[in-house]
C-alpha cells in the first residue's frame, strides 16, 4: 500500500528552521531519507517552495479566482511530501515518527494513496488512463 506522509508547518516553525545550518538540514534530512531508501519503502520525496511564490486558484465564484501567497489566516502550510510504500497504516506512522524535523508546529499528516485497481475498471476513463501508466512505465 502506498501512503504520502504529509509535512506541515506553522509559519512560526518554519521561521524557527531559517536558523538551522542549511548544509546540516541536507544531511539530517538526507540520513532519513537513505533509511527509507535502504528499507525500500521510499517511492517519492519531494520539497516546496515557499508559500510567497505560490498561488491559490479559489473555485468558490463562477470564475475562478487566482490569489498569489503568501496566504492570510494560514495556520498550517504544506511544506513537503513523502510517498512511501508500505505494509499498512502502523508502519506509515512509525515512519513519520521517525523523521528528524518535529518540535512544536509541526505536523505530518498520513494519507493512503488509492489505487486505480480500486476504481471501476469497465469506466473509459479509467482505462484511458490505466493505459497512459501502462505506456510510461507506471503500471
Amino acid at each position: 500500500m502506498k501512503y504520502m506522509l504529509i509535512m506541515r508547518a506553522t509559519d512560526k516553525a518554519y521561521a524557527g528552521m531559517a536558523a538551522i545550518d542549511f548544509t546540516e538540514m541536507l544531511a539530517t534530512m538526507g540520513k532519513y531519507n537513505d533509511e527509507m531508501i535502504r528499507a525500500g519503502v521510499l517511492v517519492a520525496a519531494e520539497g516546496l517552495d515557499e508559500a510567497a511564490e505560490g498561488v491559490v486558484v479559489d473555485y468558490s465564484s463562477e470564475t475562478p479566482v487566482v490569489t498569489d501567497g503568501p496566504y492570510g489566516e494560514t495556520k498550517e502550510l504544506f511544506g513537503g511530501f513523502y510517498i512511501l510504500n508500505v505494509a499498512s497504516k502502523e508502519e506509515a506512522i512509525e515512519w513519520a515518527k521517525r523523521s528528524p524535523i518535529t518540535g512544536p508546529g509541526f505536523k505530518t499528516e498520513i494519507r493512503r494513496v488509492t489505487s486505480i485497481d480500486e476504481f471501476p475498471q469497465d469506466n473509459e476513463w479509467i482505462q484511458k488512463e490505466r493505459a497512459w501508466r501502462e505506456a510510461t512505465g507506471q503500471l
